[in-house]
């Protein structure tokens, strides 16, 4: 018998073997109900600075494409956009959550999110025995972009998604990582907002869930007090809190993709605390769940 055998076997999870098999019968039911399904997560920069929690991000990615899911990871790059252009002397420049874009603010989001985010993202992944591949919104004409406005810059509002490179990688047992860079009918690059482009790609893959992780536990009624969290709320009583500034900054274009993701055939939206250990499996793989959930209320969208 080795050392490894004699050793008391619940010491190093910190609750007893009885819990966790009580946790992975609880597991199975949502196994079943999601296998086969696309759960698209969308993650913020911010998720890969504590290596920790990015290490289990890709852990339960993982876990989600070893039991049968097809998980779609759609990522940001804020935190380290700001460093990068900081470091170049470029101050950034925001309106309603969006970086404004210039043609040298372009490339560095290109070089950001494509050589040091999302390159990151498929390399954690296959080190914990995943397999991924990297893109985007240029590769295939995935997204298809038009201005969103002059004052924006070369920021791009989704106006065609063409799913078919995702069913493909997904087919042959790849998880797709996706940098929102995308192309207008010209071929000209834009920086698309990662939550505005995670919603589009939900709603055109049908996604059975469509998961937001950020730096905040929610959906809040006061954003200062983490204590406000809403659970739960239809996606139409939503429009009264943009009105009232319950919504604002970075949460608009969030709030915005889940409508839109919800609308265009997602079958529900979570905004959830990625500071969390493993909290796509507290979300997917629990009777609590965690976070907020938008869903569509049983209303035709």
């Amino acid at each position: 018998m080795t050392d490894t055998q004699n050793a008391p076997i619940d010491k190093p999870f910190g609750f007893s073997p009885e819990l966790r098999a009580k946790a992975l019968v609880e597991a199975i039911p949502y196994i079943q109900k999601f296998s086969g399904k696309v759960i698209l997560v969308k993650m913020g920069g911010s998720a890969l600075i504590d290596e920790g929690l990015f290490s289990k991000f890709a852990q339960d990615i993982v876990l989600l494409a070893s039991v049968g899911i097809q998980p779609v990871v759609v990522h940001g790059g804020g935190p380290q956009i700001g460093q990068y252009l900081k470091q170049i002397g470029k101050e950034s420049t925001f309106i309603d959550g969006l970086r404004v874009t210039d043609a040298e603010t372009l490339d560095a989001v290109r070089e950001v999110l494509i050589q040091q985010v999302g390159k990151k993202i498929v390399e954690k992944i296959i080190a914990y025995g995943g397999s991924a591949t990297a893109l985007t919104g240029e590769t295939e004409s995935l997204l298809t972009v038009k201005p969103k406005g002059e004052r924006f810059g070369f920021v791009g509002e989704v106006s065609k998604v063409n799913p078919d490179i995702i069913s493909r990688l997904h087919g042959q047992g790849e998880v797709p990582v996706i940098s929102t860079i995308g192309q207008d009918a010209d071929g000209q690059a834009y920086n698309i907002n990662a939550d505005t482009a995670a919603g589009a790609l939900a709603g055109a893959l049908l996604a059975e869930k469509t998961i937001y992780l950020s730096d905040v536990p929610g959906l809040l009624i006061d954003k200062d007090d983490p204590t406000s969290i809403i659970s739960s709320i239809q996606y139409k009583q939503l429009y009264e809190m943009f009105e009232t500034g319950v919504i604002s900054d970075g949460m608009i274009p969030k709030v915005e993709s889940c409508i839109h993701a919800l609308k265009k055939g997602a079958k529900a939206a979570h905004l959830l605390d990625g500071r969390v250990s493993h909290v796509l499996l507290l979300e997917l793989f629990t009777d609590s769940g965690i976070g907020t959930m938008i869903n569509k209320g049983g209303e035709d969208v």
